[in-house]
């Protein structure tokens, strides 16, 4: 910290933290990944199939992860979907390291939605463009507190959401094709991981669209729970 404060920036830099259950520490948010199509049923709904050869990721800026109560809907879309995901934050580095001393480099895990501009993303995979301006818009993370589990594996666990009191997404994260420990030995052969990485595991069928006024509710088993109201 001291070495920091002796750089000389052109600004401030921005730093983003989240809260962590029982702790008036701030986890420091580092890169942010997310996998695709890792529940059959969901890659079904979207018109695709798990592909068990190699996962698909992608990612989301900093400024995509907030922890407010609520959100300002969106612009830019008539089409914003919801989709559950549970959430692994990365508490030592790693690289290529081997799917066995994967629980190795976690710190915790968190209940997250990834907010999506479906429309816009539909746009893009019809012209084999990026998704970036479909999924990494401001608060399009929002993310629970964290529960400090380190080195710990999450195989199974009741994952849910609902839109104003009514259910819309109920599965288990042993429906996971790729495991949180093959997500990150893959992640970790082509980029180094560090302490502060986030990494969103992907979401079960039940995805669909928010209206203004919304009240989003999700919960994982042995995690914690999230809720925000889009305004």
């Amino acid at each position: 910290m001291s070495e920091m404060q002796n750089l000389k920036f052109l600004f401030p830099p921005r730093v983003k933290g989240i809260k962590i259950f029982d702790s008036e520490a701030l986890f420091p948010v580092g890169k942010i990944y997310c996998i695709g199509k890792n529940y059959a049923d969901h890659a079904k709904e979207m018109g695709g199939a798990v592909d068990r050869d190699q996962p698909f990721f992608f990612s989301k800026p900093p400024q995509s992860i907030t922890q407010s109560n609520t959100i300002a809907f969106p612009t830019q879309t008539n089409n914003l979907h919801h989709e559950v995901e549970l959430v692994v934050f990365i508490g030592a580095k790693c690289s290529n390291v081997k799917k066995e001393d994967a629980h190795e480099s976690i710190f915790g895990y968190g209940v997250g939605v990834d907010l999506t501009k479906r429309d816009l993303q539909d746009i893009a995979k019809k012209n084999g463009k990026p998704w970036d301006l479909s999924k990494g818009f401001d608060n399009s993370a929002p993310i629970s507190k964290i529960l400090q589990n380190e080195k710990t594996i999450m195989r199974q666990g009741e994952i849910k959401l609902s839109v104003n009191g009514v259910e819309k997404q109920s599965s288990n994260l042993s429906n996971m094709a790729w495991e949180v420990d093959e997500i990150i030995s893959w992640l970790s052969k082509f980029i180094t991981l560090n302490p502060g990485d986030i990494i969103f595991t992907g979401t079960p069928a039940g995805v669909g669209k928010l209206n203004p006024g919304d009240q989003i509710d999700a919960s994982i088993e042995s995690v914690g729970s999230l809720s925000f109201k889009l305004v």
